[in-house]
């Protein structure tokens, strides 16, 4: 046991022992206990098989619409959806740009092309050269530790770096049920950042913190599964600071990339998703009505998107 907690840490040893399997059993009764989370992963592994087969949707009208998503192995499936029904109810070509976090390979990229043929692959490689360039870690080591352990913060990073130009990010987790003419107008004329409504504010950082650091209060509930930015005015020097300042004083956090985002909008007039119609987190109710334009699926809605409401935009 001596040479045991030499070897982990009481710390790891604590995390191996409870906080893991707490979290466990707290995800499992979260997600409707194990008989529902064994559908909901049933429901999952069918809607990869679904997403290889999605049909051709008809060439659209009007301009392509540019859209940008980080996608790998685990994801590719839901990026597939996204932007399949984005595209049938717009009505519009799609040409997305995909980051490759690393995960990718061509078995994936294969059924996203096959739908999506004016897509572009962003390879890790790339990726990390960009990197080198423009936001090397000799300078910038926060932001380059977090795109190495979050990967969250690379829709932030990747897009944007060395790029100029208004950019739409979108979260791989949505379905489109009617034509997302919000989006579809910022993309044609942007001018200004727009974001969506989350279902609680969630930064992760005191709020007092924030506004000193941002120089203004921050707005409430901004979620980045839409996220449209002009990569020419972010300050990285900025961004830098930001993260350093808030993983010395606070540690890191899973809602970092959040709190960014509603930093950089802070006091700034912002295009925002009108929260009735791009729905995060829907209810059971909302869930099975499918009323909105487009639902997030975050946490315990993911239920509803595995078991369900692909299908239903599949067979509709």
């Amino acid at each position: 046991m001596p040479s045991l907690l030499s070897r982990l840490g009481l710390g790891r040893l604590a995390y191996l022992l409870y906080h893991r399997p707490a979290g466990s059993i707290r995800d499992c009764i979260a997600a409707g206990g194990p008989w529902v989370l064994r559908r909901t992963r049933q429901g999952e592994a069918a809607m990869v098989s679904a997403a290889r087969e999605l049909p051709l949707l008809s060439p659209g009208t009007g301009a392509p619409v540019t859209v940008y998503l980080l996608t790998g192995r685990r994801f590719w499936h839901q990026t597939a959806f996204c932007l399949w029904t984005f595209a049938r109810q717009s009505g519009r070509p799609l040409a997305p740009v995909i980051y490759d976090d690393g995960t990718l390979t061509p078995e994936h990229q294969a059924p996203l092309l096959r739908l999506f043929p004016a897509a572009r692959f962003v390879s890790k490689t790339e990726i990390v050269a960009h990197l080198d360039t423009h936001l090397p870690a000799d300078r910038y080591p926060y932001l380059r530790d977090r795109w190495l352990n979050y990967p969250n913060i690379r829709k932030l990073i990747d897009p944007h770096l060395g790029s100029t130009g208004w950019k739409l990010i979108l979260d791989s987790d949505l379905l489109f049920f009617r034509p997302p003419d919000f989006l579809t107008n910022w993309c044609d004329a942007p001018d200004r950042p727009l974001h969506a409504v989350d279902c609680e504010t969630s930064y992760g950082y005191p709020d007092a913190m924030l506004t000193e650091l941002a120089g203004a209060p921050l707005a409430e509930k901004v979620n980045v599964g839409l996220c449209g930015l002009r990569s020419d005015s972010l300050d990285w020097d900025l961004l830098e600071t930001w993260c350093r300042e808030l993983i010395t004083r606070q540690g890191t956090h899973y809602y970092l990339e959040q709190a960014l985002v509603a930093m950089l909008v802070a006091g700034r007039p912002c295009a925002i998703a009108p929260a009735k119609d791009y729905v995060t987190l829907p209810d059971p109710a909302e869930a099975n009505a499918r009323r909105a334009v487009m639902h997030h699926y975050v946490a315990a809605s993911k239920r509803w998107y595995f078991q369900n409401n692909w299908r239903a935009v599949r067979s509709a």
